[in-house]
Order: structure tokens, then C-alpha cells, then sequence
């Protein structure tokens, strides 16, 4: 048996080894490349739109016989907005109440009931809303700018706010 290779067989064997290892470690960097950026790309994604469970809950908020008509409240949910509960009726139902954000959507002022008015009123650039949230004057009216409300509910006249739990940061 011969067991010397012959020089024909050594020259055709290097460019197959060579361009098996130039291809393995082109995937191998290509894989690299691709799941590094990837990663990056899913981190910036996470970052820009975090994944967030929209719990709910109620929570309490008054009695109805120790909250009078016309007058208000400031409210701080768990998950740290700022709600503004009016009553406008004396009827004795929910429909008495609204519960809107008291956060202006034009600046993020805070706004607040005025009674003799009858309207929400942003201070920071004389932004007014009506009973219901809606825009009367200002730049909230320019843009069409309504303030968020709340659900409510009644139960053995006790008033209850329908919020987010969950934290925003």
C-alpha cells in the first residue's frame, strides 16, 4: 500500500479547506453580527415601548353624604395619576358624578374645578373645559383636547373609581 499523497491531491485539498473554513467563518460572524444588532434592536424596542399589564381596580373614594353638589376632589391613583371627582347632580346615582384627569393634555398643568363657573380650568394659559372634559377655550380648544375620564360606580352609597394599578415607570 502507498501512503504518500501526491502533490496533485495536497493542491486541490487546500482550496477546499480553504474556502470550507472562509465560509464557516463568514456564517459564524454573519450569526454574530446579526444577533448583536438584533439584541440592540429588541433593547431599544423594550426601552421605547415597554411591556406594561393594564391591571385595573376600583377603589374607594366617598361616602355620597359627606360629598356635596358642586364640590370636588383631588384623587392620586396607585399608579400615580392625578383625577379630579365632581359632583354635579344631587340625583343620587353615578351619573351625578365624573371623575376626569385633572392633567391639562395641552402643557400637563393641573386643572381644577371652578363651581361658579361651572368648568375645568387650566391656569397655566387660560385652558377651560366644560362639566364633561370637553375643550371650551385655549389651546386645548385650538387642538381639540379632551381631558380622560374615569369610570365611577355606587355601591350602599359608597362612591368607587375604576383606575390603573399598575406603576407607569
Amino acid at each position: 500500500m502507498n501512503t504518500e499523497v501526491s502533490e496533485s491531491e495536497t493542491e486541490v485539498a487546500e482550496p477546499i479547506r480553504r474556502s470550507f473554513l472562509f465560509a464557516v467563518s463568514a456564517a459564524v460572524m454573519a450569526f454574530g453580527l446579526t444577533a448583536g444588532y438584533g439584541m440592540f434592536a429588541w433593547l431599544i424596542g423594550v426601552f421605547l415601548y415597554p411591556f406594561r399589564e393594564s391591571a385595573e381596580s376600583w377603589q374607594f373614594l366617598s361616602d355620597l353624604g359627606s360629598f356635596g353638589v358642586g364640590h370636588s376632589l383631588t384623587y392620586q391613583s396607585p399608579a400615580g395619576q392625578k383625577i379630579v371627582v365632581t359632583r354635579l347632580a344631587d340625583a343620587g346615582t353615578v351619573d351625578d358624578f365624573i371623575a376626569l384627569s385633572s392633567v391639562c393634555p395641552h402643557l400637563g398643568c393641573q386643572v381644577h374645578w371652578e363651581s361658579n363657573n361651572a368648568r375645568f380650568f387650566c391656569p397655566c394659559h387660560n385652558g377651560a373645559f366644560d362639566k364633561v372634559g370637553k375643550p371650551l377655550s385655549g389651546p386645548p380648544k385650538d387642538s381639540d383636547q379632551t381631558l380622560p375620564q374615569y369610570a365611577l360606580q355606587i355601591k350602599n352609597d359608597l362612591l368607587f373609581i375604576e383606575v390603573p394599578t399598575t406603576s407607569l415607570t
